[in-house]
């Protein structure tokens, strides 16, 4: 995973300038969880929770939210939000098949070895659990992408590659703080098939161009 003394650092600006009004949804990420998760029952892990600012979304639809992360910093924040313990994404204390749900939102690209956090999602997914992704788009967002024009994206060489960047068109960004792995799309979509997962249906977020991929998957029952 990133570097947790990063994220410890700029846990008090990602909170209080960086995630904007808790109903705002300028990239989709509210109308996402709501399509791609939807209502339910029974316990929700949210990997990679963060400040916990998901938790209220992911109650409203009826579900019981918990949340795993390996920031203290960011943590602090989520305390009072969700239920929380610190853990490492690829070893998660929960035991197999014990939650009907878990989603990843925003966090893939802080996660070096997403395959193996993926497979651990699995694990722990009850037979018949689903799978929520939620993250930047690989196609238009990453070290490679130009979004200083609002209207257009300026794609330069990297999309196709696999690495770990701070590069970044803004310094208003996570990714020039604590860096960002970029995968193509066709490698994170075969993340969740070689974890044994069902992929069941995809989202875009945000305008004119995409900023974030969504995914579903299923464990098989």
């Amino acid at each position: 995973m990133a570097r947790p003394a990063a994220y410890d650092s700029i846990a008090d600006w990602y909170e209080t300038e960086f995630l904007g009004e808790p109903d705002d949804d300028p990239i989709g990420i509210r109308r996402a969880l709501a399509s791609l998760l939807g209502p339910g029952s029974g316990r929700c892990l949210e990997i990679g929770c963060g400040t916990g600012t998901h938790a209220r979304q992911v109650r409203s639809l009826g579900w019981t939210p918990l949340g795993v992360d390996l920031s203290v910093g960011m943590l602090r924040h989520a305390r009072g939000r969700l239920p929380i313990a610190r853990a490492d994404a690829r070893r998660i204390p929960v035991r197999d098949n014990a939650v009907p749900a878990a989603i990843t939102v925003m966090v893939h690209t802080d996660m070096p070895d997403y395959p193996d956090v993926v497979r651990e999602a699995a694990r722990v997914l009850r037979p018949g659990g689903i799978l929520v992704h939620i993250g930047v788009h690989p196609a238009f967002c990453g070290g490679f992408a130009d979004r200083a024009d609002s209207a257009a994206v300026v794609i330069r060489p990297g999309y196709l590659d696999t690495y770990w960047t701070q590069e970044s068109w803004t310094d208003q960004g996570v990714r020039d703080k604590v860096g960002a792995m970029h995968r193509p799309l066709p490698e994170l979509l075969h993340t969740f098939l070689d974890a044994g997962l069902v992929l069941e249906r995809f989202d875009e977020g945000g305008s004119p161009v995409p900023i974030t991929f969504a995914v579903r998957a299923r464990k098989p029952a």
